[in-house]
């Protein structure tokens, strides 16, 4: 029988040679490898940071583009109305100034007291063929060098496309005068010519042209031109209106301020 030879199961010497020293290179650190360390993200600030610019960006430029295009689409709607109807401002015209009185008189304790009393006609003309014009009442006043002389109010009306509407106001004041407003005055009634005097008028308007309407505006009427004249006793005097011209502005109240 042939003899077998097992291979010995003993582990090699320490001292044997370089291959079986190199087969066995020992246990592995723990500090290699860890399952329960958390791994390593790059940080994401800079990306957010970037999509939450580009968006803002986005939504500005967006925003700019939607206002400018509501411009253009109002002003070519305003351009196009302008060509097709031509509005134009409602006209106003002083026809009749009379003052029934005009006494200052100045009492013993060298306070001064002015009384008037004056009748006011005047012409609203609507030049338009398509606009109508919605007036609130006005407020009336006359002035002298910027001492007012006068005050009343005109009620509410509505002008029509192409219409003419006389108004008629009952201006009146009785007031205390300051030294500056008494010299003024009384060197105004002296003139022979007659002293100037300025109508103001406050109101607001609303107007519709087809189916369109507008808010209420605010509007001032400037009559100046007129020279009126001391009543001579009970006998009231006519002012002249002859050179009398009436313009009309728009009042822009912002907050606390018109315009």
């Amino acid at each position: 029988m042939t003899d077998r030879v097992h291979p010995s199961s003993k582990p090699a010497a320490a001292g044997g040679n370089g291959a079986s020293s190199n087969s066995n290179p020992g246990p592995v650190k723990s500090q290699l490898y860890n399952p329960t360390r958390p791994m390593y993200r790059p940080p994401q600030y800079n990306r957010r940071r970037r999509s939450s610019r580009s968006i803002c960006c986005c939504c500005c430029f967006w925003s700019v583009i939607g206002v400018l295009a509501l411009i253009l689409l109002a002003a070519i709607v305003g351009g196009v109305l302008y060509v097709l109807y031509r509005p134009h401002r409602p006209q106003f015209s002083i026809t009749n100034l009379r003052i029934a009185k005009m006494k200052l008189a100045t009492s013993a304790d060298s306070s001064s007291h002015l009384t008037t009393l004056l009748n006011l006609t005047l012409i609203a003309n609507n030049p338009n063929n398509h606009l109508v014009f919605f007036y609130e009442p006005f407020t009336v006043t006359a002035f002298y060098n910027s001492v007012p002389i006068g005050n009343g109010s005109i009620p509410a009306f509505t002008s029509d496309k192409n219409n003419q509407s006389s108004l008629r106001a009952v201006l009146s004041d009785s007031r205390d005068l300051d030294t500056d407003s008494l010299t003024s005055l009384r060197s105004g009634l002296k003139m022979a010519s007659g002293f100037p005097v300025v109508i103001q008028m406050d109101t607001k308007v609303e107007m519709k042209m087809e189916w369109l309407k507008s808010k209420r505006v605010g509007i001032r009427v400037t009559c100046d031109g007129i020279n009126g004249k001391v009543p001579a006793r009970k006998t009231p005097s006519v002012a002249s209106v002859t050179d009398s011209e009436c313009k009309v502005d728009l009042r822009i109240k912002i907050w606390k301020f018109s315009f």
